[in-house]
């Protein structure tokens, strides 16, 4: 299944359209931080919170956000212009990269394996990632959980033709699942988390031992190289949140519910399972990055071979 610049565009293309509507492009405004985040993660706890918007004015910059279903869609928006920055997890970046998208991976969180998995209803027939064989899988296409189902097949003595994909974004992914139109579910916190509460879905394989699932942080290069004073603010305050986060997961929760819309035993149950510490990346993450691009070629899922350290954002010495 080979996947063509045009086709990562247009696959992605309706579901950015909605969020590229709320987004004020103003060419010309350079102190504007604009900034793509997903239903869950640590950005759309630091939005919660409230104390970017501080900082950065501090330093003359103030900060839009948009919300997207995924980070394929997110890093689109952020190949078309219309975000800065923002979270994806491991191989959304593959992809964008893949497009020759303008993006530099500028931090990321340790890993964080039991925040995805496979999920099936809780009467299922199904009791191992063998079973799948021939079955239907629902993914959101182009996200870590895309790499999370190749390896735990390949752990199963599967191969990715095995099963057959469902393509589909996690609210069309959970609706698809609880009506029986397809087998499982490969799905990410915290809506594997609201599956696993809601409607007792089980979990068939998380990714411990064969993925990290590590979130990264991405810009594009013009943020990078004309705003890093913004960029180490913005990777500052997001340190904050994760310590606050890490130190007192309940109180998080309950402040943090109302204001990003999950309900309290999901986002505690979530955030139990996420990392926290962000860092630069090192040597080892992105030798990681570069196994799942490398296996991603070979699957003729992207169209050509990428070399991740090219998009590592370089510090000045």
């Amino acid at each position: 299944m080979k996947i063509t610049r045009r086709a990562f565009t247009a696959a992605v293309a309706s579901a950015i359209a909605a969020p590229l509507a709320d987004i004020r492009i103003a060419k010309g405004a350079d102190k504007v931080v604009r900034i793509g985040y997903q239903k869950y993660g640590t950005l759309v706890l630091l939005k919660g919170k409230g104390t970017l918007e501080k900082k950065l004015e501090a330093i003359n910059y103030r900060v839009e956000w948009a919300e997207f279903p995924g980070g394929p869609q997110l890093l689109e928006a952020l190949n078309a212009g219309a975000v800065d920055f923002g979270s994806t997890g491991e191989t959304p970046p593959i992809f964008a990269q893949a497009a020759n998208a303008p993006l530099v991976y500028i931090a990321h969180e340790p890993p964080a394996p039991r925040g995805e998995a496979i999920l099936v209803p809780k009467d299922s027939p199904i009791k191992t990632v063998a079973d799948l064989k021939g079955k239907k899988v629902a993914f959101n296409k182009g996200s870590n959980v895309h790499y999370l189902l190749v390896k735990a097949l390949e752990e199963a003595g599967l191969i990715y033709e095995d099963v057959e994909p469902s393509f589909l974004a996690p609210a069309d992914g959970r609706a698809a699942f609880e009506r029986g139109a397809v087998d499982a579910w490969v799905i990410w916190d915290p809506f594997q988390a609201a599956a696993e509460v809601a409607v007792e879905a089980r979990e068939l394989r998380n990714g411990e031992g064969i993925v990290p699932n590590h979130q990264f942080y991405l810009g594009t290069n013009a943020l990078v190289d004309n705003h890093a004073r913004a960029v180490d603010v913005l990777i500052e305050a997001i340190s904050e949140i994760d310590a606050w986060t890490k130190s007192d997961t309940a109180t998080a929760a309950a402040e943090l519910s109302p204001s990003v819309g999950i309900p309290e035993p999901i986002l505690v149950k979530a955030l139990e399972r996420q990392s926290y510490g962000v860092s630069s990346l090192d040597d080892s993450v992105v030798a990681q990055q570069q196994a799942i691009a490398d296996a991603f070629f070979k699957l003729k899922l992207i169209p050509k071979k990428v070399t991740v350290a090219d998009a590592v954002r370089k510090h000045k010495a």
